[in-house]
């Protein structure tokens, strides 16, 4: 009997967990090509600064991140069981992963903008809540740096 119940728990979680590597698994993959471009053009910006790259930093940076976005990919997927289902599309969950991917992609941008040695920076939120003018959207780096300085 305590096999069979050991058996039970197994299954249940094995079918859970390819239920959730079905539906969660693009986003799993498109945020790991998000946290490696990231750490690419981070590693080139950081080395146009003149600043010392740290392996060790690095590699904890990434897996830190790695585990972060594991983590809200798990709370968008059991968000998607729970709550937020209109006409059977899981808009909190969406709402989740738009978010976080969101702030990743504006670090990609900026990163990559910084690299090249562009004088500005995309303030990817003020695109997206609702000034649609992208040049609204663009900061001055250079702006930026006196006031975080001042």
């Amino acid at each position: 009997m305590n096999e069979e119940i050991l058996f039970g728990i197994q299954d249940l979680i094995r079918v859970t967990l390819a239920d959730f590597v079905s539906v969660m698994g693009w986003w799993a993959m498109f945020a790991i090509a998000l946290i490696m471009a990231d750490l690419r053009f981070g590693i080139l910006a950081a080395r146009k600064r003149g600043e010392q790259i740290r392996g060790s930093r690095m590699r904890r940076r990434t897996m830190n991140k790695m585990l972060d976005y594991v983590t809200w990919i798990f709370v968008a997927y059991i968000c998607r069981h729970s709550f937020g289902v209109v006409l059977g599309v899981p808009l909190v969950s969406i709402a989740i992963v738009i978010y976080v991917y969101a702030n990743e992609l504006s670090s990609v941008i900026n990163n990559y903008a910084e690299y090249r040695g562009y004088g500005k920076i995309l303030n990817l939120w003020k695109l997206i809540i609702g000034r649609h003018d992208i040049g609204k959207c663009l900061e001055d780096v250079s702006a930026k740096k006196t006031e975080e300085d001042g």
